[in-house]
């Protein structure tokens, strides 16, 4: 797997899951391999009790781990993300982001919330190991209304910031390392060069 999406929302149907699935079409649009993974299906006794030997956890703790880059969304509440995304967080390892791209994503009633991806989410992906995290996207309700088929639909100024993030999250999470060849020549010691006269 090479993206991992995960959405945070305790809700089935969310505006922050509507941001996931902007980001699932450019990827597909890319032919770019993901998963999602959807906190709110794993078992929540499981999840209160930290039981990581519990099947939905081991799984979901495996798709952190295979994944080369991870996309988090979730709505913010009370200035903070959600309780079940600080819940599954608390479940990983110290490095389960290490060498990995992080892009988060957020959701909230009003612009107030933005500072909650800076303040909130953001130290506690540092302290996982993210080998980088890109800057997050956040949206309001307003950005991000309902349709007249009832589903969240995402506005054009979202949708714009969003293309411009899963670019930089294809270019800088999901690019080979550069070969032998574009890193140069490894360094030779003074000792093993050879002159001829």
């Amino acid at each position: 797997m090479s993206v991992l999406l995960i959405a945070g929302s305790p809700s089935e149907h969310s505006r922050s899951a509507a941001l996931l699935d902007v980001v699932s079409e450019r990827l597909l649009a890319q032919h770019i391999h993901h998963d999602r993974l959807h906190i709110r299906d794993l078992s929540p006794q499981a999840l209160l009790l930290a039981d990581v030997h519990h099947k939905t956890i081991r799984h979901a703790l495996a798709q952190v781990a295979s994944a080369r880059a991870v996309v988090i969304a979730t709505p913010v509440y009370k200035a903070a993300y959600s309780g079940v995304l600080k819940v599954f967080l608390d479940l990983l390892a110290q490095d389960a982001l290490n060498g990995k791209v992080v892009l988060p994503l957020a959701t909230g009633g009003s612009p107030h919330h933005m500072l909650a991806l800076d303040y909130a989410l953001r130290p506690v992906l540092q302290s996982l190991a993210a080998k980088h995290i890109l800057p997050g996207v956040y949206a309001t309700d307003a950005q991000v209304p309902k349709d007249e088929f009832g589903e969240y639909a995402v506005g054009p100024d979202i949708t714009a910031r969003l293309d411009q993030s899963v670019a930089r999250l294809i270019a800088e999470g999901l690019q080979p390392p550069p070969s032998r060849l574009q890193q140069g020549f490894a360094p030779i010691a003074f000792s093993d060069v050879r002159c001829s006269v």
